[in-house]
């Protein structure tokens, strides 16, 4: 079983959120969290600040992190706005291009899925900004109906990572769906808008669906961490994803990204074609 890691970028400043109700609700959370006994309060006052630093984004210590580590990290970004995902095609374009210099894969956080124009729009802009040719999209909040796939391969796309489901990579058409196994919130916040679970107890229950996972042999598993956690401001969060990367690491899992992992899952597909 190999492991993917991927990073969605639902915000980049706290400021992009003037005009939603993001900024009250994150200061709820921190109050529900402190007062639930799940977070101090020196994360409390770093939360805070974090809202005056105007920065809800580390981008750069991640990769950082994940250099370090040899992670091929794929790292999903907006072209539109929507649900929450309100920084500006300028700022996304400037992030795109800086993590691309990092070595590191990107792909669309998307937000249209319904309508073929749209998408169709989202994968061209991307295109345009980043150069690239080939990469894939997860749908913000995992939203997708079942015309959602067909529409991604007809718009473009190499793969599609928003299924939330313990199976193996698949194809629909040219696209390929790599389902999503683990993220960062369904651990951390389980079946609850805020965190409830602490870390010992996230250890538990991303070693329970890795070993689901490996009964069931899956090929290639799926983590999806936010950037956004990625600070002393989500302790438990940001300590959990180095202690799972380095537990995969000290087990012998391979890393790759999705560009590699679809150059392995093809080379049967192009053999028995020329057989």
């Amino acid at each position: 079983m190999k492991i993917i890691i991927s990073h969605d970028v639902d915000h980049l400043t706290a400021w992009e959120h003037n005009r939603d109700l993001l900024i009250p609700k994150h200061v709820i959370r921190n109050i529900v969290e402190f007062v639930s006994g799940r977070i101090g309060f020196s994360e409390v006052m770093d939360r805070s600040g974090d809202i005056f630093k105007n920065k809800w984004q580390n981008l750069e210590s991640l990769s950082e992190f994940n250099s370090e580590h040899n992670i091929p990290s794929t790292f999903f970004f907006g072209v539109s706005n929507g649900l929450g995902l309100n920084y500006t095609f300028e700022n996304a374009a400037f992030w795109i291009k800086e993590i691309c210099e990092k070595g590191f894969d990107v792909g669309v956080h998307g937000i249209a899925f319904q309508d073929f124009a749209n998408i169709k729009k989202e994968h061209d802009l991307f295109k345009a900004v980043s150069g690239l040719d080939g990469f894939g999209i997860r749908m913000h909040y995992l939203r997708s109906n079942e015309k959602t796939p067909e529409m991604l391969d007809r718009a473009g796309y190499a793969f599609d990572s928003s299924l939330y489901k313990l199976d193996n990579p698949f194809r629909i058409g040219g696209l390929w769906e790599f389902p999503l196994h683990i993220m960062d919130g369904y651990v951390i916040c389980r079946q609850s808008k805020w965190q409830n679970q602490d870390l010992n107890q996230c250890k538990d229950t991303a070693q329970e669906i890795l070993e689901a996972a490996f009964d069931r042999g899956i090929q290639y598993f799926t983590i999806l961490f936010h950037d956004r956690y990625f600070t002393d401001s989500f302790r438990t969060w940001k300590e959990w994803y180095i202690w799972l990367i380095q537990y995969l690491k000290n087990n012998g899992f391979k890393f790759v990204n999705y560009r590699q992992a679809i150059e392995e899952l093809e080379i049967p597909i192009y053999a028995n074609a020329t057989e």
